[in-house]
């Protein structure tokens, strides 16, 4: 993939794909994302979702988007005689980067809208996807007024809080290596066999949020002295962190990260 003049090639130059291997030989083929084990701990940073203030009560957004259609506003998703807008639900969910979505809008923490629904935060035996919240859904849409968490890529907000965490707990700080992997199924020309490897140094990961190249914060970043490594599996709604046992701790007691332990899934 050609190089450009953005700040992520500048401060992020390509490394050799061979420093994956210890992530692969750990983790399996790394195609939605490098899933570690503990290191010797671990936690899940969950995913932001946003709900409006005074959003409409009892719309979802395949009613929503199917009154669209019926009105002409947008056009039916047709497939050669398939008409997914009749087959298809439009769950609102999205995949990618993801943010504050703006005025009139607030952060609507997993916590609250389990004991809302009375759903569990994650299901146990599962990890956070779309799975979670059944409750929350109607017919497998969610309510027009909550934004749910996008697939695959950590929110902007909690993707600068977690550098900052993981700059606390390096002894290096700011100035960390660290090397960043993204999965071929984020990329233009996808590559199975090489991975896609970037090096840099923690200070400058809040960079890699907006690599031109990609739509996704990075699948994994970890330390280059293999202290710590990140996951964000491309189809879930929630980054892994592996590492020692403070710095898992403060992911879990922080008050802008909203982090979980699964015991089923270390």
């Amino acid at each position: 993939m050609p190089e450009t003049s953005d700040p992520v090639a500048a401060r992020w130059p390509l490394a050799s794909p061979r420093t994956a291997d210890w992530l692969r030989e750990l983790a399996g083929d790394g195609v939605t994302g490098f899933m570690p084990p503990p290191l010797p701990d671990a936690a899940w940073v969950l995913n932001a979702m946003y709900e409006h203030e005074r959003g409409p009560a009892g719309v979802t957004y395949d009613a929503y988007h199917r009154a669209r259609v019926a009105d002409g506003s947008v056009a039916r998703h047709l497939v050669g005689d398939l008409d997914l807008t009749e087959v298809g639900v439009a769950t609102g969910g999205g995949l990618g980067r993801a943010g504050h979505p703006g005025p009139g809008r607030r952060r609507l923490r997993w916590a609250e809208l389990a004991a809302r629904t009375g759903d569990p935060v994650v299901p146990e035996g599962l990890l956070p996807s779309f799975r979670c919240f059944p409750s929350a859904k109607q017919g497998g849409s969610w309510p027009l007024r909550i934004t749910p968490p996008t697939e695959g890529s950590l929110d902007r907000e909690s993707w600068h809080r977690l550098i900052e965490v993981l700059t606390a707990h390096s002894p290096a700080g700011p100035g960390t290596p660290c090397l960043a992997y993204y999965s071929p199924l984020m990329l233009r020309n996808p590559d199975f066999e090489n991975p896609y490897v970037r090096a840099g140094r923690l200070g400058d990961a809040g960079d890699l949020y907006d690599n031109p190249e990609v739509a996704f914060s990075p699948t994994n970043l970890w330390a280059e002295d293999r202290s710590w490594v990140l996951c964000t599996d491309y189809d879930l709604w929630a980054t892994k962190v592996a590492g020692p046992a403070p710095l898992v701790g403060a992911l879990l007691a922080d008050p802008e990260i909203e982090a979980v332990r699964l015991p089923w899934a270390p």
